[in-house]
Order: structure tokens, then C-alpha cells, then sequence
């Protein structure tokens, strides 16, 4: 007689012990939440009384303890869930990890510092139902629809970038910017591995890479006040929304990213001139020292920029931003020297200064990035 247990039966769960995936996850991306989150959580579940539902908090290791709640929370409470991630950052990548991570066949992305309407999320799901519906999207501007949760100078932004979305992307939504909308697990499945991972605006980039092929229906709800806790937006959110336009403009072919590098180093050769002529001005009476400490003093220039712009969810803190600047010097240092080697080798066999130039910079440029992505700024 055959012991062995049937292929089919391998993984599954002793008869009578079946718990098939819950109708909707709501997925929760956070960062110091720490005192929202019970609130957040009890309004949902409220919200979602008659159906069968999961919570699933996605971390990005808040200092304010924010995961320990989430974990709290779940002991008592099997259908809350959390994930918390370290060395990663973003609330894209937060948001795509979260809808990868159940088997609901139904996914809300909804923040949780209170501004979202969370009573929306029951009709939200009904009308996916109904209108055989592949995206809801939970807009702050169609008819109906309230903006009491919005400063004038947040209110002017995002209806600035929202025009521009709309126009350069061609997309027929009322707020592509929105974080709150429901999107069917399966199309999840399709899109994530065109998705971007950084920036805010992960609604805009699902709806530009589904394009027509996506059912989107948009229901109003009013924008109300953060209740505890500080805006996660700042200054630096126009580089994501840059980033993201960038990608789906050049489908996917520019990096944003090496860009943003290139840009800062073009501001490195402002300070190395500067630097040289301050040092020149002094007269030290040696052109290679004054070169030399010119250098340095640049490259500690781009290493912090990019460390704050380029590199922004990986930023580098601590004891781990000083091993980085020694490993972006050396590695500057190399493509220094592969910048002049490529180019008199260019120069000497086409005599044109200017393109040996180019060719030459654009290789250190090159160097530089990779060799800095992979050792300074690792992905983890």
C-alpha cells in the first residue's frame, strides 16, 4: 500500500480546518502612525462590518514604534497583519509590496493618518461588484466631491500636478493623484512588474501603465484633517512626481534616477571651480594640491546631494554615511581617472576636443552611478 501523501493534498490545510482568503484587503502604508492607527483600524473594520476583510499595515520601520502597535493589534486580531520593512522606503514600493502580500481578490490602499474617508470603502467595493468595475478611485475633485482637509498651498499643488498628469499622460481620471482607491488583486498581478517602487503617487502609475485596458470608475469623498502626526509631504515630493512622468513619458528607458545623478554632479563642477579659485585666491603656489583638495571637496559635494536627492529611500545615516563618502571618493577617483583615459584615447585618434570631452565625462558619469549604486548605495 502507497504511504505517500498525494501531490494534490501537499500544503493544504487537515479537512475541516479550511479558511478560504478574505473578501477585501485593506492595505495601510506607514510611517509613524503610530497614534493613528488603532483609530484607523476600528473605523475600517466599521466600515467593513458585513464583509469578511484583512488589514494589512506595511511598515517602513517607523522610529515611533508604529509596527510594535501593528503587531499588538494582530495578537488580538487575526485578520490584521502587518509587514514591517527594513532598508526599504517609499510609499509606492510600500503599497505594491502590501497588494502582492494577500489573496483577497479585492485591494484598498488607504492612508492612515485619518484623511480618507474610510466609510467610502463598503460602496467603493460595491461598485466594483455591480459595475464589473477594475479600478474605484476615491477622487477629491468630481462632483460631490470636498477638499477641508487641504492648505491652500497643498490644495494649489495638487491641483497643479494633477492638470499636468492629466495633460502629459493623457489620462481621463478627476484625480489620478489620489492615495485612495480599490483595484482588483489580478490587475495587480499584470502591472506590478511595470510599476515604479519610488515616490507618492502609486494610483497615478497604475493608471498610466493600465491605460485603456482598465474599467475606472471614480466616486467623491471629502479630504478631511490629519488627526495625529506630521504631513508626509515636503518639498522633495516633485522629484518622485519628476521621476514617475519621466518613466512613463520615455516608457521606462530613462532612468530618473542617473539623471538625477548627472544633475548633481553638474552642480559638483560648480563647486570644484569655486572651490579651486578660493584656494588659488589663498596661494598655496601648488596647482596639483589646490586640484587635488578641489576635488575632494566636490565629491563630498555630489556624495551628499545624491545621499539626499538621488539615493532619498536609501539615505545613508550614521556611521554607514561616512563608510559611503570613502566609498563614493574612491570610486569618483577611478572615474577620474577613466574620464581622461577615454578621452585622449577619443582625442587621439579623431582630433576633436570637445566630443573626446563629452565621451569621457559620460563614461565617468557612467562609472560612477553603477559602481556607486552597487557599493554605496546597495540595494536592499
Amino acid at each position: 500500500m502507497d504511504q505517500r501523501t498525494p501531490a494534490s493534498s501537499v500544503g493544504k490545510p487537515q479537512s475541516g480546518t479550511e479558511l478560504p482568503a478574505p473578501n477585501i484587503a485593506v492595505i495601510l502604508p506607514t510611517f509613524n502612525e503610530r497614534a493613528n492607527l488603532p483609530v484607523m483600524i476600528e473605523r475600517i473594520a466599521r466600515a467593513l462590518a458585513d464583509e469578511d476583510w484583512e488589514i494589512l499595515i506595511v511598515d517602513d520601520n517607523s522610529p515611533d514604534g508604529t509596527s510594535m502597535i501593528a503587531r499588538e493589534l494582530g495578537m488580538h486580531d487575526r485578520r490584521i497583519r502587518c509587514l514591517r520593512r527594513i532598508g526599504r522606503r517609499g510609499l509606492a514600493g510600500a503599497c505594491i509590496e502590501g497588494m502582492l502580500a494577500t489573496q483577497a481578490p479585492f485591494v484598498a490602499v488607504i492612508d492612515a493618518d485619518l484623511q480618507h474617508d474610510e466609510a467610502l470603502l463598503a460602496d467603493m467595493l460595491a461598485r466594483m461588484r455591480v459595475g464589473d468595475i477594475d479600478l474605484v478611485v476615491a477622487s477629491r475633485y468630481c462632483e460631490g466631491a470636498q477638499q477641508s482637509g487641504l492648505s491652500e498651498n497643498r490644495a494649489r499643488a495638487s491641483r497643479w500636478s494633477t492638470a499636468l498628469a492629466r495633460r502629459v499622460l493623457k489620462l481621463d481620471l478627476t484625480d489620478p493623484m489620489s492615495g485612495y482607491f480599490m483595484i482588483r488583486r489580478n490587475i495587480v498581478d499584470e502591472l506590478a512588474p511595470a510599476l515604479s517602487t519610488q515616490g507618492f503617487k502609486i494610483l497615478l502609475d497604475i493608471a498610466a501603465t493600465g491605460g485603456d485596458r482598465l474599467r475606472v470608475a471614480e466616486l467623491p469623498y471629502t479630504f478631511g484633517t490629519r488627526l495625529h502626526g506630521d504631513s508626509k509631504l515636503d518639498a522633495l515630493v516633485i522629484l518622485n512626481f519628476g521621476q514617475l512622468l519621466l518613466a512613463k513619458l520615455s516608457n521606462d528607458t530613462v532612468s530618473y534616477r542617473f539623471v538625477l545623478f548627472c544633475l548633481v554632479g553638474l552642480s559638483g563642477i560648480v563647486v570644484h571651480m569655486s572651490a579651486l579659485a578660493t584656494l588659488h585666491e589663498i596661494g598655496t603656489n601648488n596647482f596639483g594640491l589646490e586640484q587635488t583638495i578641489a576635488t575632494m571637496i566636490a565629491i563630498a559635494w555630489n556624495f551628499v546631494f545624491n545621499n539626499l536627492f538621488t539615493y532619498r529611500d536609501q539615505r545613508l545615516v550614521g556611521w554607514p554615511f561616512l563608510k559611503g563618502l570613502v566609498e563614493f571618493e574612491l570610486i569618483c577617483a577611478v572615474g577620474a581617472i577613466s574620464n581622461v583615459g577615454v578621452a585622449s584615447l577619443i582625442y587621439g585618434q579623431m582630433n576633436t576636443w570637445w566630443l573626446a570631452g563629452l565621451c569621457g565625462a559620460l563614461m565617468s558619469a557612467v562609472w560612477n552611478y553603477v559602481l556607486s549604486a552597487a557599493f554605496v548605495w546597495r540595494a536592499n
